[in-house]
């Protein structure tokens, strides 16, 4: 083992009990103002992993050179920070975020229930199924964006809106599995053992559905009796003046986000379209709300940090996964995914040889099974605690809590990849 490798594994731990520790840090900037800048940097959980990188960075450029830290960052590949980076602030923009609530809104004005709480179930299962289309960073901001009034807000009990996080982590890490290209997780492994969209829906997908409407229609009778409406019934057209949106630049902001999912394997190409969408939104900037630009730069330097991080663990987590049998396997990258990016873990299974139909089964199952479980174990979830932290306590959203909030649904979804 080299000295670089054993220093990579111990500043991963750091950087895992930093973000566990974020709250904290919280705490003490309101307890010390005269430091509360720098207190408030370390509590932000999108910095954590950026920073601990750049420690990585310095230490292997103080024990192998410079060069090598450069050749070490330039090795690593950094698609998917940029792609969540891009698909968040295009499918946040008004006009994306204004067509999907009128939409849900008319479904919710037909249901039999309350407007609000057939919003409710819509933001937590309906949303999290389209990102099998849209992927799930894009279904996860969309999401958040549309429940953050209703649920993350003022009045609402501090354990419920835990509940109804990790209810939206769990559904969105599973609600992708409907294809083979929208979850981070398959991605990683379903050019290497040929797995379509046929089989992902037939294999994965229908179950993965189930337990997304048990979860989301679990929490949202849970939620039923703290529910109220917003005064504009949670459009994004809020009554503030601004201009309706007109159909035509809608639509153009749909392509835009089609666009972007469809290149969404390379960065020049959705980098440029992401070039004309700004420019657009600069030209027609009375139909937009502020882009959340440094919001999605935040979650990007998260996913970078994780991707520098991440790249110097394969040395003990390869061998984990190897040596289990498929039901071990399952627990274990579901227990691993918590303290790993899910999409790590299944790439490295996909550089196992020989590996079993059903130890693939159980390992894709198991990672995306365990993707609500913490901020790090799904791609998308720092863009949730991103877009939604302000509405708990203190403005930051605790790692026990989200666990604990997490682990009914992750029951839920375990029950149905093992049962069914």
């Amino acid at each position: 083992m080299q000295t670089i490798q054993l220093l990579g594994a111990m500043l991963f731990a750091l950087a895992l009990l930093h973000t566990f520790a974020a709250k904290s840090f919280e705490v003490l900037a309101h307890r010390h103002p005269r430091h509360a800048g720098l207190l408030h940097l370390l509590g932000e959980v999108e910095v954590v992993f950026g920073f601990w990188a750049f420690v990585l960075m310095i230490a292997i450029a103080c024990l192998n050179g410079g060069e090598a830290a450069i050749a070490y960052a330039e090795s690593r590949q950094y698609t998917e920070p940029l792609f969540v980076f891009v698909v968040m602030v295009v499918a946040a923009s008004r006009p994306v975020l204004d067509i999907v609530q009128r939409v849900l809104l008319g479904l919710a004005r037909r249901m039999p229930v309350a407007t609000e709480l057939a919003l409710v179930w819509f933001g937590l299962a309906l949303v999290p199924l389209t990102g099998s289309l849209i992927t799930e960073p894009a279904a996860m901001t969309l999401a958040a964006l549309m429940l953050a009034p209703l649920i993350f807000r003022d009045g609402m009990p501090e354990w419920l809106k835990y509940a109804a996080l990790g209810v939206l982590f769990v559904n969105i890490s599973i609600g992708g599995l409907l294809t083979a290209y929208a979850a981070p997780p398959v991605l990683m492994v379903a050019a290497t053992w040929n797995w379509d969209s046929a089989y992902m829906a037939s294999q994965f997908g229908w179950k993965a559905a189930l337990a997304v409407v048990i979860n989301a229609s679990a929490i949202s009778f849970m939620l039923r009796k703290h529910l109220r409406a917003p005064a504009d019934a949670g459009t994004a057209s809020a009554a503030d003046g601004a201009p309706a949106v007109p159909p035509a630049v809608t639509l153009i902001h749909l392509g835009f986000l089609a666009a972007v999912v469809v290149l969404g394997h390379h960065p020049v190409l959705f980098l440029g379209v992401f070039m004309l969408f700004l420019g657009f939104t600069t030209a027609y900037q009375r139909y937009q709300n502020p882009l959340i630009i440094k919001e999605g730069l935040l979650v990007g330097f998260f996913l970078a940090g994780l991707v520098v991080l991440g790249g110097m663990q394969q040395w003990w987590l390869q061998p984990i996964v190897e040596s289990l049998s498929p039901l071990a396997l399952f627990f274990g990258a579901m227990s691993l995914t918590a303290i790993t990016d899910n999409a790590a873990l299944t790439y490295l299974g996909s550089l196992i040889d020989g590996i079993s139909a059903s130890a693939q089964y159980m390992l894709v199952a198991g990672a995306v099974t365990g993707g609500g479980l913490t901020v790090i174990a799904n791609a998308p979830n720092p863009a949730g605690v991103s877009l939604l932290r302000r509405g708990f306590h203190e403005q930051s959203i605790g790692t026990l809590g989200l666990l604990a909030g997490a682990l009914a649904p992750t029951a839920v979804a375990a029950l149905a990849f093992l049962l069914l």
